[in-house]
């Protein structure tokens, strides 16, 4: 277990060539205000960070830390009120509304703690709706091998009303992976959850990245969720003030319990 510095957007190559990894998502001098004058609350403060492509990152903090309130951001859910959002090389801070939503449509894959399956539908409806808004053609073979892999392959043909949590969670998660989107963001995806299931979801969302190659960004309260990530990024009073790499659920539980005494970035080199 490793502590870093907080990733730039760009994060190199070397001397020698190496090529760079490219980068999935960031945010450039990030700030999110809500209200104005003397009411206005800053959720965020200048947050600069990004997310390597095939990369599982955790996002965490105590309540009103601001992480929910990144993962908006990054995500294209919430504006921001500074700085920049980038999916990729589109900055989101330059989008129309409607270029937005096609940008979330076409490469934004969700995953919500509440699930948000339409209830009419059956599992495969729900896993091929966002390819359908869209006007696509559902790659069958992709589909065969997510279902497959998530195992759900028998029960596609049910209604969300007739499948546990931990399945309704499965069709989720194969719905943010079919359109193959350049990340995946997870909002508490485990919440709704007992243990049993969530550690199935965590391992789904672990091997998406790891055998699908996909991007995913988590908010969780869980140091066993977030021991799942290989980073995971810790915020306090909108700013990222710690990051581990590839922790263990006790490293996480340690930098949880003693977040409080953290220093922001701006205090650090004062104390």
């Amino acid at each position: 277990m490793t502590t870093t510095d907080v990733a730039a957007r760009d994060d190199g190559g070397d001397d020698f060539g190496t090529p760079k990894h490219a980068v999935a998502a960031g945010a450039d001098n990030l700030s999110k205000r809500y209200g104005v004058g003397d009411t206005a609350v800053e959720a965020l403060k200048s947050v600069s960070i990004s997310f390597r492509e095939g990369e599982f990152t955790a996002i965490m903090g105590p309540s009103g830390s601001g992480k929910s309130t990144l993962m908006h951001c990054l995500a294209g859910l919430d504006v921001a009120s500074d700085g920049k959002v980038f999916i990729g090389d589109t900055d989101l801070t330059a989008l129309s509304d409607k270029a937005m939503t096609m940008l979330r449509r076409d490469r934004i894959g969700f995953v919500f703690q509440a699930f948000n399956l339409v209830p009419t539908l059956t599992a495969k409806e729900n896993i091929t709706l966002p390819v359908d808004i869209a006007g696509r053609t559902v790659d069958t073979e992709w589909f065969d091998a997510v279902v497959a892999r998530l195992g759900i392959t028998d029960r596609l043909g049910h209604l969300p009303s007739e499948l546990s949590g931990g399945q309704q969670q499965r069709v989720a998660c194969a719905r943010a992976l079919i359109g193959k989107p350049s990340i995946i963001f997870g909002d508490e995806p485990t919440g709704n959850l007992d243990s049993r299931s969530s550690g199935e979801v965590l391992s789904i969302l672990r091997a998406a990245t790891d055998e699908f190659k996909q991007t995913v960004v988590i908010v969780t309260h869980d140091p066993r969720a977030a021991s799942y990530a290989d980073r995971v990024v810790f915020l306090a009073d909108g700013q990222i003030v710690q990051e581990l790499s590839r922790p263990s659920a006790d490293d996480v539980f340690e930098v949880m319990k003693n977040l409080d005494n953290v220093p922001a970035p701006d205090t650090a080199e004062a104390l």
